[in-house]
């Protein structure tokens, strides 16, 4: 058998050689553990020597239809070297190794000068060439010899892989020469031609060659992903929309469907450098044009019907983004994803400060003093707020922008975490970006709340000027609350309508306006003094009118009818329920004095001397009335819970002289009319 098999290499004939060798094969495999007897070991050298001999001809055959050295191929396959592929399987793999190798070499030995370095067509604006010359190549591989070499090699796509090693090498090259020359708008052009014809690949070849490691498999992310939205598999659209439970939403790592994305348009990253600088140029002629445009075209118009707008450039920003996201994460995701992050980061800020905080209207000083002669004088709808509607509209729209703004930033972070390597999703944090959009909300309902505030504040000035002492009857509300409630119903419907998109910020301004407003009421309540009982009964009135127009504030001026939030009314009731038991506590009589100390404990329960002292200047006693009653004050703060308990019998409802309940009873009497 062995003899057949040295007879039939030296005539050439491979078929038959296949069959017999893999017999000899199978049979010595069987005998491996006798491989101590001399003979079996004997005739197992003699096979090797004639596997090697066998091996070394049919390379040499292929030497000589392939020539390395020349340019002159011959015209077709040979069946001699068919069946000489299929000994070349049962022989060492090493041998079908060096069969390829040199196979693939002689067949690109051509590229190789065609596009040599220092020839024009090697540059990159001639990269489709390259594409262009390998397509024909792997036509004329497969009419020519796709039925030399066995399916199972692969050799298209083989040819194809090596073709893609050689070019990424070469480009790599002509561009560490020629660096100064590349353009951004040509370095895109490369890349995008390169990943086209990356994607071609995938669809002709199944990758199977690329497990030996020549190229590895990246971790990045399909091109067409969309960095904004989770259906990925739609129509990209320009506008970007926002889902709530996309962060909520557990993150899998993406594998990627193309296994040859990477392996030629890798040698473009060390470039991208060119990519980021340009984008970096882009954002902030855009960020300019922002500036300009909002100049020139001017704040939005006012529009109750749909509430605040989003300024038009804050879309105009983030689809710029996504078109960046999109076309950075198709050229790396690695460090220029991070230094394209730190861009974004950027020109988020520089949008909240130029275009944002920058467009918000300017406070000015207060123009305080008014008297209660001149509110007395203030027409139907007379303007006494700072800011005018537009400018309330505009607020309220670069709160909306910021709002709007700030989740989107929240979404972009999630998106980009996505794309990047990840060992680098740590260094992706937009936390000072999002800061930066609710320092901007903030500012903005604090400009609300401070020119309603600043608008109310003639009428406060003008209610501690009143002179309290001299009212001889309880009437209608005062001319000062008449004019609060005519500011507050100018504001707050306006607020309402352009926040209606963001009922959260607006449910802030009512709380901070409160938090505001009742504070300082009940500071100039305070200096209202001295009050006779009857204006503390004209006071106590008001008060109880401001206290239902502030419950009723959030839907005041509003068809539909809302029930405040709760942590809203609380503040209010909370608030104005102290500034009525002050005037109630004034309204007492001091005399005895215990009783009235023990009133003002129980209804006030403030410890403070300061505010004891305030009631009491309230009340316009003498100086030396005070100094007792203030001794007394201290006296009974350290009494035992047990004594203020038994005091609580002595309250205002306890029979005082006639005169005085008589009064309270009819100011009662008075509300409940009113309501």
């Amino acid at each position: 058998m062995l003899l057949g098999l040295l007879a039939m290499t030296r005539r050439r004939q491979y078929g038959e050689v296949a069959n017999l060798l893999q017999g000899v094969v199978n049979v010595l495999e069987h005998f491996n553990k006798y491989m101590g007897i001399p003979q079996i070991r004997q005739l197992s050298e003699r096979v090797k020597a004639a596997q090697n001999e066998l091996g070394q001809q049919i390379l040499a055959d292929f030497e000589e239809a392939f020539p390395s050295q020349g340019t002159k191929r011959p015209g077709g396959p040979s069946n001699v070297l068919r069946d000489a592929c299929l000994v070349a399987n049962v022989l060492d793999p090493k041998i079908k190794q060096e069969i390829i190798k040199k196979f693939i070499k002689q067949h690109l030995s051509e590229y190789l000068v065609l596009f040599q370095e220092n020839q024009d067509v090697a540059w990159l604006d001639k990269i489709d060439r390259r594409y262009a010359w390998i397509k024909r190549q792997l036509v004329d591989y497969e009419e020519k010899y796709g039925r030399m070499f066995p399916q199972e090699w692969c050799m298209t796509e083989r040819i194809a892989v090596e073709f893609c090693h050689v070019t990424r090498t070469e480009l790599a090259k002509i561009m560490r020469t020629r660096a100064k020359e590349i353009e951004v708008k040509l370095l895109l052009f490369a890349i995008q031609r390169t990943t086209n014809f990356e994607g071609l690949l995938a669809k002709r070849f199944s990758g199977c060659t690329l497990a030996d490691g020549t190229v590895k498999k990246p971790e990045a992310p399909p091109p067409s992903t969309n960095p904004f939205l989770e259906d990925e598999t739609g129509t990209e659209t320009d506008e970007i929309v926002i889902e709530k439970s996309d962060t909520d939403k557990p993150k899998k790592p993406k594998v990627p469907d193309n296994p040859f994305h990477g392996i030629v348009s890798k040698c473009f990253e060390p470039h991208l450098y060119v990519y980021i600088e340009s984008q970096d140029k882009n954002l902030s002629e855009l960020i300019d044009r922002f500036v300009a445009d909002f100049k020139a075209q001017g704040p939005p118009k006012p529009n109750m019907d749909e509430g605040g707008a989003v300024l038009p450039s804050c879309a105009d920003l983030f689809v710029y983004y996504k078109k960046c996201m999109v076309q950075c994460s198709q050229l790396s995701t690695g460090e220029p994803m991070i230094a394209l992050t730190t861009i974004f980061q950027k020109y988020l800020r520089e949008y909240a400060w130029k275009i944002l905080s920058g467009n918000l209207p300017k406070t000015t000083s207060s123009s305080g003093g008014l008297t209660i002669t001149s509110l007395l004088k203030e027409k139907e709808g007379s303007e006494v707020a700072k800011f005018t509607l537009e400018e309330l509209c505009l607020i309220c729209s670069i709160l909306s922008t910021a709002e709007y703004c700030l989740a989107t930033t929240q979404q972009l972070e999630e998106k980009l975490k996505e794309k990047v390597d990840a060992s680098l999703v740590e260094r992706i944090n937009l936390t000072g970006e999002t800061d930066t959009f609710s320092i901007v909300i903030s500012n903005s309902i604090q400009l609300l709340v401070q020119d309603l505030d600043a608008a109310c504040d003639p009428a406060l000035t003008a209610m501690s000027k009143m002179q309290w002492q001299n009212v001889e009857h309880v009437g209608d509300q005062s001319p000062y609350v008449t004019s609060v409630i005519l500011h507050i119903k100018q504001n707050v419907p306006i607020i309402r309508d352009n926040l209606a998109s963001t009922r959260k910020y607006f449910t802030q301004f009512c709380i901070k306006f409160a938090n505001s407003f009742i504070p300082k009421f009940i500071n100039h309540l305070f200096k209202c003094k001295p009050i006779s009982m009857v204006g503390a009964e004209q006071l106590l009135l008001d008060t109880h009118s401001l206290k239902m127009v502030l419950l009723d504030l959030p839907s005041i001026g509003s068809q539909v009818v809302r029930k405040a939030p709760a942590s809203y009314t609380r503040i209010v009731v909370k608030g104005m329920t102290r500034a009525e038991m002050i005037l109630k506590v004034v309204m007492a009589p001091h005399e005895p004095p215990v009783v009235f100390v023990d009133n003002y404990i129980k209804l006030l329960a403030d410890c403070s001397t300061d505010t004891f002292q305030k009631i009491l200047d309230m009340k316009g006693l003498k100086r030396s009335e005070q100094s007792s009653m203030l001794e007394l004050f201290r006296q009974r703060l350290p009494a035992p819970p047990s004594g203020v308990e038994n005091s609580s019998s002595l309250s205002l409802s306890t029979p005082t002289p006639e005169q005085e309940s008589s009064r309270i009873r009819k100011l009662e009497k008075l509300i409940k009319k009113r309501l």
